[in-house]
Order: structure tokens, then C-alpha cells, then sequence
């Protein structure tokens, strides 16, 4: 049986929310706006640009709302070295959720040591101070490289395996979301991103097994749920 608004609390439904704040033209009173949302609705946490961090921070305090961010994003292709001065930077200014894209290109070459490596210094980099988010970019990967790359990341010590950054031609699939819950431990979580738009939609992957969702549509999922709850 699919699972339902009788199934969830507001908590736990708000709490798998991942506020993205990350399109490249968004003004600073929008990233505010956003984030204020983010507080006001009480969810995971808000996903701001890098350089908006220490302002997120800001207007976060004292909220339950974690600041995440980005890592070598959206197309995973800087250096090692790069990625792990972008983590340290964004811990710095306040984040303590960190949203790391793979080398696609190397793991499509087969070159997973080095993906490996990658993901792990990014881990090393966040100690016990953030978790880390892997995004694989599954539009670009066969089934076989999405079970590589989910390997490769639990192996490297990260907390989630994620479907996309939302910039590439296509999202989260469920066919995608059963694949990596399927591939990874117990222990590894798996995060959407991509196409859930709707309370419904969100319903769906949660009972794949979805663990976080990157909505943009954050207010209109959580003011459905109040209103087919209200008694």
C-alpha cells in the first residue's frame, strides 16, 4: 500500500525537505525570502549558492534550519583540491550540509579509484562538522554507473546518495530511487532532487525510501499537507 498523508506527521514531512535556493539569477532578497520560508515552514534545511552561505547563516539563526550548500556544482568536473577548499570554505562561513557532485566523466572512463578518492576527501574535509550529499548526476549514467557510483560513495564515508542537481536534462526517476535504495546499506540515505513538485510526488519517493527531497515548490507541498489534515 502507497503511502499517505495518514502516514506521515508535518514533522517528519517538513524535515525531508531540502529549500533550494540555488538558480544562478536569484537576487539577495530572494535568497533572504527563501530562506525565511525555509524557518517559517520548519524544514531540513535551506540549500543556498556558495556564496550566500554567511548570509544564510545569518537570517537562519535561531531557527531548527540547517545552511547547506554546494559542492563542485553543477557539473562536478573541479579539482580534488577545489572541492575540498569549497568544503572547508563553506563550513567556515556556516554550512553543515554539503552537496558534492562526482567527476561524471571520470566515472563514466571507469575511473573510480579516483572518483573514490574524490568523494573521500570531501568527507575528510567535513569531519564530523557536516554531512555530505553525493549527487551522481543520473541523467548522464547508465545503470551500471549509478551503482558505481552509489558504491563508490557509501565506501567514501558520505551520508547520502542524491539523483541530480536539477540543472541536468532530467531529475529523479523512480526507477532511479529504487535502484540506489536497492544498491546502498541501511545506514546510507538516499536524497531526491529533481521533479518533486507536488505532496503527492513527495509521498511516492518517501515510500521508495527516500530519506531528503530538493524542492523549490517547498510552501505549496507543506500548505497541501495542512490542508488535508486540517480537521
Amino acid at each position: 500500500m502507497s503511502m499517505t498523508v495518514a502516514d506521515v506527521t508535518y514533522e517528519r514531512l517538513a524535515k525531508t525537505i531540502d529549500h533550494s535556493l540555488l538558480r544562478p539569477e536569484l537576487t539577495l532578497t530572494e535568497v533572504r525570502e527563501g530562506c525565511e520560508l525555509a524557518a517559517r515552514y520548519d524544514v531540513a534545511s535551506a540549500c543556498v549558492r556558495p556564496a550566500d552561505v554567511v548570509f544564510a547563516a545569518d537570517v537562519l539563526t535561531g531557527s531548527s534550519v540547517a545552511v547547506g550548500t554546494v559542492v563542485g556544482f553543477p557539473h562536478g568536473s573541479h579539482s580534488t583540491a577545489t572541492k575540498v577548499f569549497e568544503a572547508e570554505r563553506a563550513l567556515d562561513d556556516g554550512a553543515t550540509e554539503l552537496d558534492m557532485v562526482i567527476n561524471i566523466g571520470w566515472l563514466r572512463s571507469g575511473e573510480d579509484a579516483r572518483v573514490g578518492e574524490d568523494i573521500a576527501a570531501v568527507v575528510k574535509a567535513a569531519g564530523d562538522h557536516a554531512i555530505v550529499k553525493v549527487i551522481l548526476e543520473n541523467a548522464y549514467l547508465n545503470d551500471d554507473e549509478k551503482v558505481r557510483g552509489c558504491r563508490l560513495a557509501e565506501s567514501a564515508g558520505a551520508h547520502y546518495v542524491k539523483t541530480s542537481t536539477g540543472f541536468a536534462p532530467g531529475g529523479a526517476t523512480h526507477e532511479d530511487l529504487k535502484l540506489m535504495r536497492e544498491t546502498v546499506s541501511s545506514a546510507m540515505k538516499v536524497k531526491a532532487a529533481g521533479g518533486v513538485r507536488t505532496l503527492d510526488a513527495l509521498l511516492e519517493v518517501m515510500d521508495i525510501g527516500v530519506d531528503r527531497v530538493g524542492a523549490t515548490q517547498t510552501a505549496a507541498i507543506l500548505d497541501d499537507y495542512r490542508s488535508r489534515t486540517s480537521k
